[in-house]
């Protein structure tokens, strides 16, 4: 009896371990890696807590030690925020996309063709911030619908996001004159973040990634993460039609 009261224990003990992280709110990638980082620490017998936040004020959180990390940012956060460190293993990947108006004439083909335009982006995300750095004609938004709206409203010629993130967006608020411009600009893995306060989990936090990457888990909790989320959109809309 008193072996199992003991190892209840220590179970309660180990299961203990927790940490908060930010994640930026309103963007499709982030809700999915709401779902699968806490996949990846449950493994590890770690909850984690995540906090949507702005992309500035989670940045800030994470930088500072107020959270003890971000879920997901690119390769270059970790260069240009060196109080927080990167796991070295990506868990997921995005595609910055130009979304245009249909007839508009915009022809978007690399990012030296950004110039030429009026651009709209949500407001502290790094990879439209680093495709965008040095353009003059650069206008801030808080939210992926209200860019499309800048759009299709015709006060921006380009609408800069995630291509995941733009497609779920225009259907789930019925945007239907905006359309990508073409390929991806850019195609980025995705890591998580941690604070140096706690940089000394980041072994045990790669070496799960690479596992649940070989065993093929990784793979199946993103597919159905990505599923949920889909599922979610169009429900909404189909509410919100009714």
């Amino acid at each position: 009896m008193k072996f199992i009261i003991i190892f209840l224990i220590f179970s309660d003990i180990c299961r203990a371990e927790m940490y908060q992280f930010v994640s930026i709110n309103y963007l499709i990638e982030q809700e999915i890696g709401r779902i699968v980082l806490p996949k990846i620490y449950d493994n590890l017998g770690i909850d984690i807590k995540i906090v949507p936040l702005p992309g500035k004020r989670a940045q800030f959180e994470a930088t500072t030690g107020i959270s003890d990390g971000e879920i997901m940012r690119i390769f270059s956060y970790g260069e240009e925020n060196p109080t927080t460190h990167r796991v070295p293993t990506p868990y997921y990947y995005l595609e910055t996309m130009a979304f245009i108006k249909k007839d508009s004439g915009v022809k978007i083909r690399d990012r030296q063709d950004l110039s030429k335009y009026r651009i709209a982006k949500v407001r502290g995300v790094k990879h439209t911030n680093n495709i965008t750095k040095g353009l003059t004609q650069v206008s801030d938004f808080n939210t992926t619908k209200q860019i499309m709206m800048f759009v299709a409203l015709g006060r921006a010629d380009v609408a800069l996001t995630n291509k995941i993130d733009g497609l779920m967006v225009l259907k789930q608020f019925g945007i239907d004159n905006i359309v990508p411009a073409g390929k991806p600009l850019a195609t980025l893995d995705l890591f998580n973040y941690i604070h140096q306060d706690h940089k000394a989990i980041i072994p045990r936090v790669d070496s799960m990634i690479k596992k649940m990457k070989e065993s093929g888990e990784l793979a199946r909790i993103i597919k159905n993460a990505e599923k949920g989320i889909i599922l979610k959109k169009i429900t909404d809309i189909q509410l919100n039609s009714n």
